[in-house]
């Protein structure tokens, strides 16, 4: 299936083909709003596969579609979706370069990745424009509406294929780039309070929400905050990069 990176304090794990039955959907209870998705693609076909399966979940809208990446940030601009599906193969713009723009027109909005790229230049990429997911188009259809729920709910979403090389460039980055670590190490030590630095060394550890909040006695909201106030003080846009700045900072380290 996919493999979940830390965001907002959720478990990492990992699960193979049907290994796991399908989680509770969040939005389904009544009186909850469905979740908003854009589907920005320039392959018709695919972009109907995806209209046809989400259609069919109760609490999923689909708010808009796009061709190409410029028309992805005109739409996301207007309909303000939860979630984005964005290829990053796209004419006029790629997919990355709309990623970041899209960010700005739609700050709230959460992009994942749908592509046929394994490159790691691409993940990497991804990943520093906002992305808060990475799947390739392999992923079955009847798993992308789980997928849309994930990253809504504050989860960052890969493929197994890719997590490795990513928790591999993790490691290396706090090896090898002593002068972008002792940049960080002069932006990010000196902005973060004593709290903040024990919340996201414990995001990182892929502890979720409420366990944070049991293990520091405080609530979860209050652990939500600390996670968004960490985010605008790196001045980064997802919670992966917090994980990144956390192994630079040698927080964590793997193996």
């Amino acid at each position: 299936m996919w493999a979940k990176i830390p965001e907002g304090g959720n478990e990492v794990s990992a699960m193979g083909d049907g290994a796991a039955a399908a989680a509770p959907r969040p939005g389904s209870g009544r009186g909850s709003e469905p979740i908003r998705v854009l589907i920005a693609d320039d392959h018709a076909l695919f972009r109907r596969g995806l209209e046809m399966v989400l259609e069919e979940e109760d609490d999923i809208d689909l708010v808009g579609q796009a061709s190409d990446g410029t028309e992805a940030i005109a739409v996301a601009g207007e309909a303000l979706p939860d979630v984005v599906l964005m290829d990053i193969r796209m004419p006029k713009i790629t997919g990355i370069e709309a990623c970041r723009a899209t960010k700005e027109v739609a700050p709230s909005a959460k992009i994942v990745m749908l592509t046929i790229s394994d490159e790691e230049e691409d993940l990497f990429e991804a990943i520093r424009a906002g992305a808060s997911g990475y799947l390739l188009k392999d992923i079955p259809l009847d798993e992308v509406a789980e997928a849309v729920r994930a990253v809504h709910g504050g989860q960052s979403l890969i493929n197994p294929s890719m997590a490795g090389k990513l928790l591999s460039e993790f490691a290396t980055l706090a090896r090898r780039d002593a002068e972008e670590e002792e940049r960080v190490q002069h932006v990010a030590a000196p902005k973060l309070t004593d709290r903040e630095m024990e919340v996201l060394k414990l995001v990182a550890r892929g502890m979720n929400n409420r366990d944070i909040a049991k293990e520091l006695f405080i609530s979860e909201n209050t652990v939500k905050n600390h996670v968004r106030n960490i985010l605008e003080k790196l001045q980064i846009h997802s919670r992966m990069e917090a994980v990144m700045i956390a192994v630079r900072q040698k927080l964590i380290e793997f193996s």
